[in-house]
Order: C-alpha cells, then sequence, then structure tokens
C-alpha cells in the first residue's frame, strides 16, 4: 500500500463493535493493481480454454478446501447465519466450475463461406484488465458473478470490495494466487473514492455492482470503456386470488434472507383488491414467525441502517406489522432490524418508490389484473419478479407483462448459474451468470479469407 494510506476501520454489524482496521487503497494502490493485472493478462489470455479451466477447477477446489476460512470472513463482513455464508461459498465455487466448462464452448456465429469465394470465422478475444467493483450484500458471490467469466475468458481483474467487506476479496486473491498465477486476480480494498480511482485507471472495462448514482458516476468515469452494471430492484411481487397455500412463508423467507439486502429479494407485493386482506394477513401471520438474530442476520452497516431507518420513518402506511428481533447474547448493539409488512400505502410512498433494501414488504392493492402489472412496472427499477397463481395462462401473460430481466412463477430469488439475470431501466444493463455472461467480457473479431488468389 501507499505511503500515508488512510486507515478505515470496519465494524462487525452483528454487534456494533470495530472489528479491523483496513488500509484503504489510493491511486498509487490502484495504478500498481492495474499495472500488474496487465503484466498478467497476455500469459493468462494465451493459455488454452483446456488450461484455464483446469486452473479455474483448482481454483474452485481450494475455496471449498478453506471453506471454514472463507465463512468466518464473510460472517466478520456480513453478519450472516452460517448457513447463509456457507451457500455463498458454495455458489462461489460452483460459479468457477460452471465458466470453467463454458468456456470450452464454442458460442461463436457458425463459420463458413458467407461470401463467395471467401472463408470467414469469428473469435472470441478477451478485452484485456477487468475493474470489478461489488457491493457487500454478498460479497464473495457478487465477486463470483463478475470474476468468474471475466477470468474464464482471458481477462485479468482488479477486484474492488466494498469498504465493509473487504475479507473474502483478500482470500479470494490469495487463492488466486496460488492456482491461477501471479496477479490474474488482484484486491485492491477501499472506499468509494477507491473505486473511482480504479475505473479511472487503463483499465479495459468496468463490471459495476451497486446503487443507481454509483452507476451513473461509473458510466461517466468510464467514458467510451465497456461497462456492466448491476443496480438494483425494488421487485415487485403479484399475488393472485388462486396463489398457493405456500405464498406469504415463500415470500416471507424470500425477503428476510441476508436480511432482505438483495437485489432481487422480493419488495413490492401488488394484489388484486378481492384478496388483499387475506395476503396483509398472511404475511403478517409469517413475518411474526420469523426473528433478527435468530432467523436472519443483521443490516451491514450504519449508513445502511439510518438509510432504512429514514424510509420506514417517512412512510405514512396505515397498517404496519412489525416482527420481533432476538439477537444473541453480547450482540444487542448491532444493526438488527424487525421484519416488517406495510400495508395501506399511496402509490408514492416512500418505502413503495425506494428500494429499503431490508426485511420490509409493502403490499398494495389493483382493481385488476392489468392494473396490477401496470403498478409493478410503475418503477424506475426493472431487475426481477415474480408471480403467484394457480391458472397457467393467467400467470404466463402476466410474467410476460412484467418489465424484468428475470421473472419467477410461484417462487422468488431462485437461481442458477446456467440462467442469465440482468436489469434493465435504472436497474443497469448487462448479464450476469450463463453462458451470456461471457460475451461481457469478449470482444469479436471477424476473420474472412480470399480463397482465390492465383
Amino acid at each position: 500500500m501507499s505511503q500515508n494510506a488512510l486507515t478505515q476501520h470496519l465494524t462487525d454489524p452483528r454487534t456494533g463493535q470495530e472489528r479491523l482496521s483496513v488500509t484503504v487503497g489510493r491511486a498509487a494502490d490502484t495504478r500498481a493493481a492495474v499495472a500488474a493485472a496487465r503484466g498478467a493478462q497476455p500469459t493468462w489470455a494465451r493459455l488454452t480454454p483446456r488450461e484455464r479451466a483446469r486452473r479455474l477447477l483448482r481454483f474452485a477446489d481450494l475455496i471449498e478446501e478453506q471453506s471454514a476460512s472463507y465463512v468466518l470472513a464473510e460472517q466478520a463482513g456480513t453478519g450472516k447465519p452460517t448457513a447463509e455464508a456457507q451457500g455463498e461459498v458454495e455458489n462461489c465455487a460452483d460459479l468457477l466450475r460452471f465458466y470453467a466448462g463454458a468456456q470450452r464452448a464454442d458460442t461463436a456465429p457458425a463459420a463458413g463461406r458467407r461470401i463467395s469465394d471467401r472463408e470467414s470465422w469469428v473469435r472470441w478475444e478477451p478485452i484485456g484488465v477487468v475493474a470489478a467493483i461489488v457491493p457487500w450484500n454478498y460479497p464473495l458471490m457478487m465477486a463470483a458473478w463478475r470474476i468468474a467469466p471475466a477470468l474464464a475468458a482471458g481477462n485479468t481483474v482488479v477486484l474492488k470490495p466494498a469498504l465493509t467487506t473487504p475479507d473474502t476479496a483478500l482470500l479470494l486473491a490469495r487463492d488466486a494466487a496460488r492456482t491461477l498465477g501471479p496477479d490474474v486476480l488482484v484486491t485492491v480494498p477501499g472506499d468509494r473514492d477507491t473505486g473511482r480511482l480504479l475505473v479511472a485507471e487503463d483499465v479495459d472495462a468496468v463490471a459495476f455492482t451497486g446503487s443507481e448514482a454509483g452507476g451513473q458516476d461509473v458510466v461517466t468515469r468510464a467514458a467510451l470503456r465497456r461497462v456492466s452494471l448491476e443496480l438494483g430492484g425494488n421487485c415487485p411481487v403479484l399475488v393472485l386470488p388462486d396463489a398457493p397455500a405456500d405464498t406469504h412463508e415463500a415470500l416471507v423467507r424470500a425477503v428476510t434472507y441476508n436480511a432482505g439486502q438483495s437485489c432481487a429479494a422480493p419488495a413490492r407485493v401488488i394484489t388484486l383488491r378481492e384478496n388483499y386482506d387475506r395476503v396483509v394477513d398472511g404475511l403478517a401471520k409469517a413475518m411474526g414467525d420469523r426473528r433478527a438474530g435468530v432467523d436472519f442476520g443483521p443490516l451491514n452497516n450504519a449508513d445502511q441502517a439510518a438509510r432504512h431507518d429514514r424510509i420506514i420513518a417517512s412512510s405514512g402506511a396505515g397498517v404496519e406489522h412489525v416482527a420481533g428481533i432476538a439477537p444473541p447474547p453480547g450482540q444487542e448493539n448491532g444493526y438488527w432490524r424487525p421484519g416488517r409488512v406495510l400495508a395501506d400505502l399511496a402509490p408514492d410512498d416512500p418505502a413503495v418508490l425506494e428500494e429499503v433494501f431490508g426485511p420490509v414488504l409493502t403490499v398494495q392493492a389493483a382493481d385488476d389484473v392489468e392494473e396490477a402489472v401496470a403498478l409493478a412496472n410503475s418503477v424506475r427499477q426493472a431487475l426481477a419478479a415474480s408471480v403467484w397463481g394457480s391458472d397457467t395462462a393467467t400467470v404466463l401473460t402476466v410474467a410476460d407483462g412484467l418489465n424484468a430481466g428475470e421473472v419467477w412463477v410461484n417462487c422468488h430469488l431462485d437461481q442458477s448459474p446456467e440462467l442469465p439475470h440482468g436489469g434493465r431501466g435504472s436497474s443497469g444493463h448487462g448479464t450476469d451468470m450463463s453462458v451470456l455472461a461471457l460475451t461481457e467480457y469478449q470482444r469479436p473479431k471477424t476473420v474472412t479469407v480470399r480463397l482465390d488468389t492465383h
């Protein structure tokens, strides 16, 4: 790290107490990291797909071998329950294995004679050095979503974790050096200014997951370079009168997973007037059965807790159901927030228009299905959504009408590496996961050869 570097004290979200001091990266650090990644990139890109796959598989194996360390590091930064942290480690390894194989499959347009007396083909080449800036809500998994396809495609990566959660990113850099090679993956801890400095460096592309304001800043600073953005959800949920019996419990489990700090978490429940009271009551009962500190973790940091509190305080909800908090002994001063159901809301209520990013569900009513879809599509964000009902034609029609990059039917937050995830509108653009994500970190080159040279 550079001389006269800034030291930041980090807090354990479970206790509110200081847990770690980290040196915040500045211009000399981002410059050195990018230079190191730039130097390693040609060698990494020249490896055959088979050899890159072998190293990525070994990287995944090492993460699993060191899973206990990753789980503890993830919990220290986020306060997640053990099972959630373990799941994130498993998903990280799974993503690396998926892209180890995916990058060996040819996804280019078919080669052949597309022009008379010419043979043509398309090469997919790495972009170069990718800056990956990831948030605090899923520090390890969001890193994996970005670095796995970028590395598989032959790029090197400079990873900038969120200020409050550098722990697993540092472990990733350590284990990548052991398996992929020196400087193929470089981690630079730091704050928002560190991220801005990194975007301004000589990187070839930026992959950013974070807030809408952060995404706008990245686009401005990145200028003409490739940018992939995932910027949040405020996701609608349409619950129809014939929704399955487990709908309320499933939605409450989804919104309290990771304390609701997921861009794709359910947020805005929309019903028809005929089943509005039933849904409010069902969600309230299900939420009452889950307690912060027992069933889910705390909010991540003081700023997020203050933002949550501001939105809740400014809401004009006529009905409010609040669940309990039961933090473990010694953790009473953590950033625990209870599960909450808000109903009888105006369309412009802050809890509806803003993404609370916490264990909160709002409930609104519509006169018919068409109005429900219009309410769902009425906010700026368009990342994910779900619809719950038993009539196949109706739920598929609703799914078709929802403006979102990912739509679930009678489930929510169900994801797999094979399936793409990405937003529209102010939720950003670009693709995470699936073979489609490889093209975020590649550029095509068409080669055409004249055959009649005599």
